[in-house]
């Protein structure tokens, strides 16, 4: 696996690929890795003949009382594993590559960045939005692999690629869990012990909001209430529980049919999302 950590060296290995023909996959990561994120890598090497990983944790998507300071960086043994696993490269910028000047320029979608995680972190995914703008400006990949764990966040980079016109395609990959239920994520390691016993409980909240909004009778705003206090009485904050359209993630009804149940919640001092399909 080659390491590169400038864009120079980045578009002059990608452009050797190019002149021999060969496709480019791309998956965009903050690091940490573990095995939902290989399992994009995995997925990707089955559609493309080369498959470039980046590793940066991205200020510009932490809020001012966030854990980018904190923020796991585990560079050599994320370097290991994509070795392992047959990556073919990995951009590895630092702050200074990837903002080199003060911006100038602004990335936002509009209306889909302000709702759910987005109401809760403003800004969040305006900073989402523009280190994949700029990342696939420099990658320039034909195929974009992210996880759909980060439900909302497919979301607005899929509406961003659509409104700028950006040539890639985008496939999203399933939830990778733990044996548990509980959805993979860096942010795992930050639980407690005794919060890692709890945290699968936010799955087991969503497959049963699943299975009830499944009936003819289906009740949503009954759902919500009921699996939410289950999740505050199991000692969860919860930020919100959410049945929505998967097109648009405005709220749902029951004459809609292709659904997605978001949840965010904090446990601790651990934020934890999740969301599972559904359709009527």
């Amino acid at each position: 696996m080659r390491i590169v950590k400038n864009i120079k060296d980045l578009r002059c290995v990608i452009g050797e690929w190019r002149q021999n023909g060969q496709s480019i996959a791309f998956v965009p990561t903050m690091g940490n890795l573990h095995a939902g994120h290989l399992q994009l890598v995995k997925t990707a090497q089955l559609q493309a003949h080369r498959v470039v990983v980046s590793i940066f944790v991205n200020p510009a998507q932490f809020g001012p009382n966030e854990d980018f300071a904190s923020y796991p960086r585990t560079e050599q043994q994320d370097e290991d594993k994509l070795t392992a696993c047959g990556a073919d490269l990995l951009f590895l910028p630092d702050v200074g590559e990837m903002y080199p000047n003060p911006l100038q320029t602004k990335v936002s979608v509009q209306g889909l960045s302000t709702l759910h995680c987005g109401a809760s972190r403003p800004g969040h995914f305006d900073g989402v939005a523009l280190v994949v703008c700029k990342l696939l400006n420099m990658v320039q990949p034909d195929l974009l692999f992210l996880g759909e764990k980060d439900f909302q966040q497919l979301a607005v980079i899929r509406t961003m690629v659509a409104d700028l016109n950006i040539p890639v395609t985008i496939q999203g990959v399933p939830t990778v869990r733990e044996a548990d239920g509980l959805a993979m994520s860096s942010r795992n390691g930050y639980l407690t012990p005794a919060e890692r016993q709890l945290a699968p409980l936010l799955y087991r909240a969503l497959c049963d909001a699943r299975a009830e909004a499944l009936s003819d009778t289906a009740d949503f705003p009954a759902i919500i209430e009921r699996q939410s206090q289950a999740l505050r009485n199991a000692g969860f904050e919860l930020d919100y529980l959410r049945i929505c359209r998967r097109a648009d993630l405005l709220p749902a009804d029951k004459s809609d049919t292709d659904l997605v149940i978001l949840i965010a919640a904090k446990l601790g001092k651990t934020r934890l999302i999740d969301n599972i399909y559904l359709s009527r």
